[in-house]
């Protein structure tokens, strides 16, 4: 069956008359509160991002998931993601084990190379080896997961001698994703790795991500894979409310104003109403409306792509903390429910 699940970047509110920031410790309070409903309402992930600038409260996913798990019981707890190529791939390897003995075997690692490229500098990272850092790391943190013992050597870090991991994860080895954007080499890898893949459509026509599917899809049997063992994703942006109109309304201001902190330094044109209007047709890449609309779109989403995993992406601009709530029970008391209930009938 589907996995359905939420991801959040940790966006704080940013008044847009003052400029005032809500502090980190607020945010991150409220976090703890949505992931605790997530898991009450049936939700099967949640997954957190990291980031380093002032726009987020998170920059460590690990400690808000270890957090996570001493208030919930069921749901699986991941990053969303973490930032490979800048990290030291065993303290990542040693932190989401840690948080997998905490919640008892729910801990997850979703490694990318990230969007934002802040952590580069941060860690002493120079970005002229962006590629190369994530391939060296990736295949470090793989052979973690799989290795008792390691030895290692690599050109970014100091070698690895018969050396020991601990604490090793409850099952001895983690759930791996892999976070993609829009590139083959990044689906290629990934598919050769046997590692299951996370696409980000956070812009334009989803159908134009369906040659990477089928590409990853290919090379996963290439690869010499099973199926059986086949997992995909996709990471939309989202947000649920009672009443179609209202909610696309209210959300408008919110979802624009963070495109367009983002776009600012990415020199990208204001954010327009109509690429909004657009992005909620069936045609778009966001899911933004009430309950039917939402299972309509997130069914097409799954069939479009044959989906094993599906990530609603839903505090893009902070909305109100309320709205989150009730945003995360409809899509747990209801949206969820409705489409295994159609995914079941098509069986």
């Amino acid at each position: 069956m589907i996995e359905l699940g939420i991801g959040m970047f940790g966006d704080v509110q940013i008044d847009p008359t003052t400029g005032k920031i809500q502090p980190a410790a607020e945010r991150m309070r409220e976090i703890i509160e949505e992931v605790k409903l997530m898991d009450q309402v049936g939700l099967d992930f949640f997954g957190m991002g990291e980031h380093h600038r002032e726009e987020y409260a998170v920059s460590s996913p690990e400690i808000i998931l270890a957090a996570a798990a001493t208030v919930t019981k069921n749901i699986k707890l991941g990053s969303a993601v973490s930032v490979l190529s800048s990290a030291d791939p065993v303290k990542l390897f040693q932190d989401f084990a840690s948080v997998d003995i905490i919640s008892n075997g729910r801990a997850e690692i979703m490694a990318g190379r990230g969007s934002f490229i802040e952590s580069f500098p941060l860690f002493g990272y120079d970005l002229k080896d962006y590629a190369d850092l994530f391939d060296e790391k990736l295949e470090l943190l793989t052979r973690l997961n799989k290795q008792d013992h390691i030895t290692w050597s690599g050109r970014f870090r100091k070698p690895l001698i018969d050396q020991q991991i601990f604490p090793r994860p409850v099952n001895n080895s983690l759930p791996i994703w892999v976070a993609v954007g829009g590139t083959t080499t990044s689906v290629i890898r990934a598919a050769r790795l046997g590692l299951p893949v996370m696409f980000a459509i956070i812009g334009g026509a989803p159908e134009n991500f369906k040659p990477l599917f089928e590409m990853y899809e290919q090379a996963w049997v290439d690869n010499g894979h099973s199926m059986d063992d086949f997992q995909v994703g996709v990471h939309v942006h989202s947000f649920f409310g009672a009443d179609s109109k209202a909610v696309a309304d209210k959300y408008y201001p919110i979802y624009a104003a963070q495109m367009n902190r983002i776009g600012a330094s990415r020199n990208w044109p204001p954010y327009q109403r109509s690429q909004y209007d657009f992005g909620r047709s069936i045609h778009g890449h966001l899911i933004v409306g009430d309950v039917n609309e939402s299972v309509d779109k997130i069914l097409h989403t799954i069939e479009l792509f044959g989906l094993t995993r599906f990530s609603a992406h839903m505090d893009v601009g902070s909305p109100d903390h309320k709205d989150m709530m009730k945003s995360i029970e409809l899509y747990g008391t209801q949206i969820a429910p409705k489409v295994r209930e159609a995914l079941k009938k098509a069986e």
